[in-house]
């Protein structure tokens, strides 16, 4: 994408403050990503209240805006709320957890691809970029645990920590699968490398690693049913218990903010991301323009899918245990997603490893 700034700053500055054109250019893109994704965080608490509540016969919001300024209501209500740090903590910790939690959340969208061309950083190693950054989060969930001088805080940050580390290695391994059979470690790459319509994507080759890697996905959100780090009949918050207003609103925004990019990276890993199911789709026209071709337009039509499906586990299934989420994780994910490493790696090397690629 071209730099529209420079020529703005070097009609109205002129030439010596032209160098700082790509600094203001590339700040500009990234709130054009961070806004929206903030907006989504925002709709995705409203979307939530109002499934849960359908699906268990209720109404949900209905009341502030007829329900769509509930979310509004609620950033307002944090904003204004005192942020109390109890006596005894570590006051610079206590803040810096939750930038080290919305950090790595907002971050990782720097090399998301929203279509062919929409992409703020078209890096090589993307994939590497992804699974480092998402591993910085846990820091933020350590760090507010043991810095808010809580018993009950710091078990609550063991415990999330200890469960997000599990499953980030079956993520992990899931998404060796993914780099084996697109021979890419670049998002794009492998994205295109599922071109054909809905037979190439990689949930049908990979099934296993995609069911592995969504789980895991849901699991490492603290999402229910796997969300005992905030047990409220068992330890009622968890790591952020001591949080309130503005510190316990960020917390509450990576979360849901990593769960719309858990969505976003299984669409594009494994369900062909802006590629649409049918090719043929590409060639219809509506008033001269194709609103079903290939594009942004199909990537969030899956985004909407994953996270229906982050919602309905929600309204569905009773909190696990904790030694059972633990034996999930070791006893059966790692195992599963080493094995099918092993058995890609050896098909692919014979005439049917086409089918994987």
């Amino acid at each position: 994408m071209s730099n529209p700034v420079e020529g703005v700053m070097m009609w109205a500055f002129g030439s010596e403050y032209a160098s700082l054109s790509y600094a203001i250019w590339t700040l500009l893109k990234i709130l054009v990503i961070v806004v929206p994704i903030t907006l989504c965080v925002a709709f995705l608490t409203l979307w939530e209240r109002k499934v849960i509540g359908w699906m268990q016969v209720r109404i949900g919001p209905n009341r502030v805006g007829f329900g769509w300024l509930q979310p509004f209501a609620d950033v307002l209500k944090l904003l204004f709320k005192e942020i109390v740090v109890p006596t005894g903590a570590s006051k610079t910790l206590f803040y810096i957890a939750p930038l080290l939690s919305i950090g790595p959340a907002l971050a990782a969208w720097a090399v998301v691809p929203f279509d062919a061309t929409l992409v703020l950083a078209n890096v090589n190693a993307g994939l590497l970029y992804i699974l480092a950054l998402t591993s910085v989060g846990v820091y933020g969930v350590i760090l507010a645990g043991w810095a808010s001088n809580s018993k009950y805080a710091f078990i609550g940050c063991l415990r999330s920590a200890a469960q997000i580390v599990s499953y980030e290695i079956a993520m992990g391994f899931a998404l060796v699968g993914v780099l084996m059979a697109a021979n890419s470690l670049n998002l794009g790459d492998i994205v295109n490398a599922q071109q054909g319509g809905l037979h190439q994507w990689y949930f049908i080759p990979l099934f296993p690693l995609f069911i592995v890697y969504f789980i895991s996905g849901v699991a490492e959100t603290n999402r229910h049913p796997f969300d005992v780090a905030e047990g409220e009949s068992e330890i009622v918050a968890g790591f952020h218990v001591e949080y309130s207003g503005v510190t316990f609103a960020i917390f509450f925004l990576a979360e849901y903010a990593n769960m719309i990019l858990i969505a976003v990276l299984t669409s594009v890993l494994f369900l062909g991301g802006w590629l649409s199911p049918f090719p043929i789709t590409n060639e219809l026209s509506i008033f001269g323009t194709k609103f079903f071709g290939d594009g942004f337009f199909w990537l969030a039509a899956k985004v909407f899918v994953v996270l229906f499906f982050f919602l309905w586990i929600r309204a569905s299934f009773p909190r696990y245990r904790y030694d059972q989420i633990m034996r999930l994780g070791w006893k059966i994910f790692i195992p599963v997603t080493l094995a099918f490493i092993v058995f890609l790696a050896i098909i692919m090397q014979t005439p049917w490893g086409v089918a994987f690629h």
